[in-house]
């Protein structure tokens, strides 16, 4: 088992403190949406880009993976078009993140632009941790990247979402079992504890309600 290691003053370091990620120091915002499959996090990123250019801000929606070469590298995996380890997933992830950060959202922030992303690397850790015991490595190969202003989870129950992916499409995706959900959704819960500015909201309302919370929480916050 790992052990965390102690600070100077004999008090272990929480995982927060092993892997903060980088703070956004630069002008634009930063905000991701997490959530299982099916718990409406494209809606709520869509809706509230749509909010703040109504309010006359600048705003970028972006996704991940992203539609990039990587990206679709990652997609087929999902779709079941092709297979590899949960290690060499994951990494693809990674390479897809860091070319995501690099050359589409970093050049944003520094314009002063609020970027949205339906997805980021809490997605990464929650569902890589189906394949992969080594949370800590999850967190490891994406520590490099910069931390959101805001994450938002959205909550429902893994038998909500597959209703709502059984309604929307023809077939299940990599992830989309119902068990599989559940030990996905405690990642989740673990890693809002385990970092800052992360608001976990129920997603089992209407859309308007949910965003309701969503963009009353950005109104405070940004």
């Amino acid at each position: 088992m790992a052990v965390t290691p102690l600070m100077p003053s004999g008090r272990r370091r929480s995982l927060y403190e092993l892997f903060t990620m980088y703070k956004n120091h630069y002008s634009g915002r930063f905000i991701a949406f997490e959530g299982l499959d099916g718990a409406g996090s494209t809606t709520q990123a869509k809706k509230l880009s749509v909010y703040l250019r109504k309010r006359h801000k600048k705003v970028h929606l972006t996704k991940e993976p992203t539609n990039n070469l990587i990206g679709g590298l990652i997609r087929g995996q999902l779709t079941k078009e092709w297979r590899t380890g949960p290690e060499c997933l994951q990494l693809l992830f990674t390479a897809d993140r860091a070319h995501h950060i690099e050359k589409e959202v970093i050049p944003l922030l520094k314009q002063g632009i609020t970027v949205i992303t339906d997805r980021y690397f809490f997605s990464s850790v929650a569902f890589g941790s189906l394949g992969i015991e080594d949370r800590e490595w999850l967190r490891e190969i994406n520590d490099r990247f910069i931390l959101p202003d805001i994450t938002f989870i959205l909550k429902v129950s893994p038998k909500v979402c597959l209703q709502r992916i059984n309604e929307s499409r023809f077939h299940l995706e990599l992830f989309e079992e119902e068990a599989d959900m559940e030990k996905i959704w405690r990642t989740y819960a673990d890693l809002a504890q385990e970092y800052g500015d992360v608001y976990i909201v129920s997603g089992e309302k209407s859309e308007e309600e949910v965003f309701r919370e969503v963009s009353k929480i950005v109104d405070e916050l940004l």
